[in-house]
């Protein structure tokens, strides 16, 4: 997931690694915070593939900074993920968001609507947190209120994504 947020943030545009992070931190931070010693070998790797370069560039202030652009194959690789998300990234909810957050980028309307209905697939089988016998459970039929209360929760943003996902396939075919 971090590399594909990192790839992301800079198909949007060059940042400074700075920069990148406070993104990271916005899109993912709730679940995972990104430390300085996970990120800066992250854009080594990236760097090392031939997905991200650094180039420097004069600073706001008197010192000159370095900003990290995405190559030529950093944005090959990153449109490919989009247009072919791993499953993971499909049920993972975290994962999911990081696609969402750059699928803009596909500039076709039926791939950006495949890939929408990839999740919507997801969604419409039926799962549970809590199981009984292979058969997942409803919120009403678990006793516990606190499960119970998490069963409902998840309904209720299950039911918002499947309108929002029915909405926007919708308005991506009659493009």
């Amino acid at each position: 997931m971090l590399k594909s947020a990192i790839l992301g943030f800079l198909l949007d545009r060059p940042l400074h690694g700075y920069e990148l992070r406070r993104h990271l931190a916005g899109l993912t931070g709730h679940v995972r915070p990104i430390s300085d010693g996970t990120l800066y070998p992250a854009i080594k790797r990236l760097e090392a593939d031939g997905l991200i370069v650094r180039r420097t560039e004069p600073g706001t202030a008197a010192a000159p900074r370095q900003t990290l652009h995405l190559t030529e194959a950093g944005r090959a690789e990153v449109l490919d993920w989009l247009r072919t998300p791993d499953p993971l990234d499909i049920s993972d909810e975290n994962r999911w968001f990081t696609v969402l957050a750059f699928l803009r980028h596909l500039a076709d309307p039926a791939a950006q609507a495949a890939v929408l209905r990839r999740r919507l697939a997801f969604l419409d089988e039926p799962a549970s947190f809590f199981y009984e016998d292979g058969r997942p459970l409803r919120a009403e039929e678990v006793t516990d209120p606190f499960r119970g209360g998490i069963l409902r929760i998840a309904r209720a943003t299950t039911e918002a994504e499947l309108a929002w996902l029915r909405g926007a396939i919708g308005e991506l075919e009659a493009v």
